[in-house]
């Protein structure tokens, strides 16, 4: 049988198939060692740079000692200050309002506290604290917020004194709106307050809202009288 005759053996074109694996396996690993290469070189600079980014990360290469307390803890005793300071501070108010009332009846109910987590608002109602229109105080009224004046320069917390009317317009007089009104008398309360007592004008400011804050609606006088007010915020 002559060699033509033969069957011949098929052979596939271009590379066997482990070539291709074995050339993905090399290019992996000279990726690889690039890496390592450039991470070998890396600078001081771009080590701080990752370093930083892990710290914040991750919370590693801490530089404060590990014996200081958690910021958890602060948060709590900060929060229990808070709450001693608010007490205190109603305790010794309502005990003002108490003394002066007994002495004052012209004072009864003029004095409202509101008691939240974080602050305690002195509400001064209506026409005990000044005149229709006006904003110079009742010569009565100076003696008890004298003596809340007192009361609040033992403290550091922040005061704010918050001037507020009913809706009905003004007419005449110094003021040409409910809004200046407000302001005014919010004022006046500050200017008294600095003026006889020991608090501390970097922690007073007075803001105005006139009617656009109401307690009550001023559909009826009854509500248009309990929106008439001056508000001291004492808050930590």
């Amino acid at each position: 049988m002559s060699e033509d005759s033969l069957p011949q053996e098929e052979v596939e074109e271009g590379a066997p198939l482990w070539v291709v694996t074995f050339g993905d396996l090399m290019s992996l690993l000279m990726c690889f060692f690039v890496l390592l290469l450039s991470f070998s070189e890396m600078d001081r600079k771009k080590y701080k740079m990752v370093s930083g980014s892990m710290k914040q990360a991750f919370g590693i290469q801490r530089e404060k000692p590990v014996f200081e307390s958690p910021r958890g803890q602060k948060m709590i005793a900060k929060e229990f200050d808070q709450a001693v300071m608010i007490t205190k501070i109603e305790e010794a108010i309502k005990s003002v309002i108490d003394e002066i009332q007994d002495d004052h009846e012209e004072l009864k109910d003029a004095v409202e506290l509101e008691i939240e987590d974080d602050k305690v608002t002195i509400r001064m109602m209506g026409e005990t604290t000044f005149d229709t229109g006006k904003a110079e105080l009742h010569p009565a009224f100076r003696p008890l917020l004298k003596k809340i004046g007192a009361v609040l320069s033992q403290t550091k917390a922040e005061i704010i004194i918050a001037g507020h009317t009913d809706n009905v317009p003004l007419s005449g007089g110094l003021f040409g709106s409910n809004l200046g009104l407000s302001m005014a008398r919010a004022g006046s309360v500050a200017e008294y307050l600095l003026r006889t007592t020991a608090v501390d004008p970097k922690r007073l400011s007075t803001m105005g809202f006139g009617e656009f804050r109401p307690l009550a609606s001023n559909d009826t006088a009854q509500g248009r009288r309990k929106n008439r007010r001056v508000e001291v915020i004492v808050s930590h």
